[in-house]
């Protein structure tokens, strides 16, 4: 493929954006890629360059881009106005549509960002215990503000391999910070419990990813009961961040496909099918403190763009095999990923749900960040970004899992597993993570 017009672009974008870009996760140096448009499935470039698209805008694009129920809703919608300093019918029905369809949500709050949704929802926890102190698992992303951007991913994830210590993810988050976070590894209860035995009093809330944000592992499922009996227990809230499983695994997220009640949710992406737009819910005797005291405000909350798209987006969901089919291609997608690696001898694993899920080079099976750290992360660079050549748009970077639209089809998954034979043929396995 040529890239003439992408590297054009990226030493203009350069001259005014750091990096070229407005979020780290788009950068790629000198192979970051400009996008003209998208329909469907199928992304193309500055180039003209057609891929199949499974990154799909990081997970929201659940539906497929420019979706026309959505599109002619939002549309409709904004023919007379956006924002208006007083709220709109479609914020009321969407949100109507998210407490039918999930059950652990009997209210909920628009904002624009999952970053805001997790803010907020942990500033709700404080207020409702009157506690400070917040658990999070390592490797596990929650958004960019400064309480939560801790022990993100990596070698400092873990910061200690025996004692688990907090480490920020980014400069410029005061240290002071660190001492209201607790960090454990995902899907070890008895870490977890040892934990809570010594600071449960000073803990408002344990938020944690239904499926960890490195590679998509799924939780073991005695592991997240006693995640939430241990909350019970201990008077602590349990918040799921659904920003990128909400409507992927279930209608009602996981709460309803794991069977596990949180009191606290958070939601974005899928949500409007790539409109900005997020939220946060919960029990009806928590979220009523919010205006009581609590503070949640924002000029652009509920706005009509991401109001209408997710009303739109949700109805779909709800009315149409949208869950079944992304999870049956994805399925089948994850089927012909392991017969053809098998083949070739390369040891693999697939992980999580087969509407969202990651890949593993190794022998054995991660668990948690430690495990991931194991990753034969060269190799899975070296593939994934043949693969693009080879028209396949998914991340480069290993945590980030594949996605699927309802806009993918059979043929769809067939031409993407014929396109990873062809790049297995020329990008020979090596044990190797440098």
């Amino acid at each position: 493929m040529k890239h003439d017009e992408s590297q054009n672009m990226y030493h203009r974008a350069r001259k005014v954006l750091p990096l070229g870009v407005d979020s780290d996760f788009r950068s790629s140096g000198q192979d970051t890629m400009y996008i003209s448009k998208a329909e469907g499935a199928y992304i193309w470039d500055l180039d003209g360059n057609q891929y199949i698209d499974h990154k799909l805008g990081f997970g929201p694009v659940i539906l497929g881009h420019g979706y026309e129920a959505v599109y002619n809703k939002v549309c409709e919608a904004t023919r007379y106005g956006v924002t208006y300093a007083t709220s709109n019918t479609y914020e009321v029905s969407a949100a109507e549509r998210i407490v039918a369809m999930c059950p652990s949500v009997d209210m909920v709050r628009f904002t624009n960002s999952g970053t805001e949704a997790t803010m907020h929802a942990v500033r709700l926890a404080r207020a409702y215990t009157g506690r400070e102190k917040l658990i999070k698992f390592e490797g596990c992303y929650h958004g960019t503000h400064d309480y939560l951007m801790w022990s993100f991913t990596g070698e400092t994830a873990i910061g200690s391999i025996r004692s688990p210590i907090p480490v920020a993810s980014s400069s410029g988050i005061p240290k002071c910070i660190g001492g209201l976070i607790v960090t454990v590894p995902y899907n070890d209860a008895e870490r977890l419990g040892d934990t809570l035995a010594r600071c449960w009093f000073d803990v408002a809330a344990i938020i944690l990813p239904p499926l960890h944000t490195s590679g998509a592992m799924a939780p073991e499922t005695e592991w997240l009961k006693f995640v939430r009996s241990k909350c019970s227990e201990y008077g602590i809230l349990l918040i799921f961040d659904e920003i990128q499983t909400g409507f992927r695994l279930a209608r009602g997220g996981a709460a309803e496909y794991f069977g596990v009640m949180p009191d606290l949710v958070t939601y974005a992406k899928a949500m409007g099918n790539g409109y900005p737009g997020a939220a946060f819910g919960g029990r009806k005797e928590i979220m009523d403190i919010l205006g009581q005291g609590v503070s949640h405000a924002g000029t652009y909350n509920g706005n009509v763009v991401a109001a209408a798209a997710a009303d739109a987006t949700l109805k779909i969901i709800k009315e149409e095999p949208v869950i079944e089919e992304i999870t049956e291609r994805g399925r089948k997608l994850q089927e012909g990923m392991k017969k053809l690696f098998e083949m070739h001898n390369i040891p693999v694993s697939v992980l999580g749900h087969p509407a969202q899920f990651g890949l593993y080079f190794g022998e054995g099976k991660p668990k948690d960040e430690r495990g991931w750290m194991k990753n034969n992360i060269s190799y899975y660079e070296r593939f994934s970004t043949t693969l693009q050549e080879f028209g396949v748009m998914r991340p480069i970077n290993a945590m980030e899992p594949w996605f699927i639209s309802y806009s993918h089809t059979d043929k769809d998954v067939d031409e993407v597993l014929n396109r990873i034979e062809d790049v297995l043929k020329v990008v020979p396995y090596k044990k190797d993570r440098m």
